[in-house]
């Protein structure tokens, strides 16, 4: 990076701090502006060139990045956790953490992380919204299996969650309305979430048969014990492997849905 202005951004969803850096002089340009891509443009273009930005990896996502990037505008997205902090700072503010950020740059000490393309990042949400689904799941069994079980009823015909238990739970029934009402909202809350679930793993499949991923995810499939979902789960999160060691790896295995 050969930049003049090293400009870091405090972003956060109704607004942002941005501090920018003259290298050659040593002022300091900051201004609090609204999360608005264009907004944000305008002032950096304002800043002497060339300039280079930097913002850390949070829940605003890289939509920033990718923005600046089409704008001919280098940008960094910092790993949080590979931040260089001021010893001695105890109290944070979006001001601070905006100069701290420029400094950083300034001095080429940003770790920065991969910015996703909107595909890639799409079939990540796709992967974590499969997540979600799942573990909505569980819950929506857990809340019906306990309500039974309240009421003294326990399954005994075999496994859970087959279709023969299913037409068990679907004999359920009980003399209190409120008592009815209630385990047929938990036990339709339990269907729409097994269906939700089914849905995903559907597109997810037919994702990993037709997409960029679909190389990576038939070598990953190879492997013992790896089914296509999990396999689909690390190639969109790992994204390029070349960056990765075998012990790096190990930290993705969370990620994946099983």
């Amino acid at each position: 990076m050969n930049q003049r202005t090293s400009i870091g951004l405090d972003v956060h969803a109704r607004s942002v701090v941005a501090c920018g850096l003259d290298g050659d002089t040593g002022e300091l340009f900051e201004r609090r502006l609204t999360p608005a891509h264009h907004e944000m443009l305008e002032w950096i273009r304002t800043l002497p060139d060339p300039v280079a930005v930097t913002y850390e990896a949070g829940p605003t996502g890289y939509g920033l990045a990718r923005f600046l990037a089409a704008a001919g505008i280098e940008c960094l997205v910092a790993a949080p956790s590979k931040l260089q902090r001021p010893p001695g700072e105890r109290v944070k503010t979006d001001t601070r953490d905006a100069r701290h950020l420029a400094r950083l740059l300034h001095l080429g000490q940003i770790s920065d992380v991969a910015v996703p393309s909107v595909e890639q990042e799409a079939a990540r949400d796709l992967v974590r919204a499969r997540e979600d689904s799942r573990r909505d799941l569980m819950a929506a069994r857990h809340r019906v299996s306990k309500l039974l079980l309240r009421q003294g009823i326990v399954y005994s015909g075999g496994n859970a969650w087959t279709k023969v238990h299913d037409t068990w739970l679907c004999a359920q029934h009980f003399d209190a309305p409120g008592l009815q009402l209630a385990y047929d909202s938990a036990y339709d809350a339990m269907v729409a979430a097994l269906d939700r679930r089914d849905h995903l793993d559907a597109a997810i499949a037919a994702m990993a048969e037709n997409s960029d991923y679909t190389s990576v995810v038939t070598r990953l499939s190879c492997l013992r014990g790896v089914s296509t979902l999990t396999a689909f789960g690390l190639a969109v999160e790992i994204g390029d492997w070349h960056r990765l060691t075998g012990r790096s790896i190990g930290a993705y295995l969370g990620l994946v849905p099983t």
